[in-house]
């Protein structure tokens, strides 16, 4: 699937590397941006749960990239534990732009300037179908759990 006339830059350059990892799911460009897990179940009309939500956090300076069902909330002392860090903090606007060359509410699970480590929640797994954000608030892809290890690397943990 090529790029449409007047495609958001960042849009362009999430499906060039969805392509070069060789991502197999549907690029859709939703009619409205959508934000939260809940807005985006709503235009796909899938469960919530099947949302994989980008969030990025902070670890003392190093970005960490949890892919969390929608439906889930991360227990950040939980998950800084698992992953050996001190701490796990939200990121900001400008650290999120720094690190990914995306928008909060638009972070894909790929195609940033350098490699994020990534983890991804264990109950998405429960899906067939998972959506996640394709690099722009208003686009979102299809993949699978097993898809989403292969185009991200990303390690299995509970963020519950």
């Amino acid at each position: 699937m090529s790029a449409s006339p007047g495609e958001h830059p960042s849009i362009t350059h999430f499906r060039a590397e969805h392509r070069s990892r060789g991502g197999t799911g549907q690029i859709v460009i939703l009619p409205d941006a959508v934000h939260t897990a809940v807005l985006a179940a709503q235009a796909l009309g899938c469960e919530v749960g099947a949302i994989a939500n980008s969030l990025l956090f902070d670890a003392g300076g190093s970005p960490v990239l949890v892919l969390t069902s929608g439906a889930h909330r991360v227990d950040t002392s939980k998950v800084a534990a698992t992953l050996g860090v001190a701490q796990l903090r939200r990121a900001g606007a400008d650290f999120v732009r720094e690190q990914t060359g995306q928008v909060i509410g638009g972070v894909s699970p790929l195609a940033h300037p350098s490699p994020v480590p990534t983890y991804l929640d264990s109950w998405l797994r429960r899906h067939d179908v998972i959506w996640a954000a394709a690099g722009h608030p208003a686009a979102v892809f299809s993949t699978t759990y097993d898809e989403l290890v292969t185009l991200t690397g990303a390690r299995e943990i509970d963020v519950e």
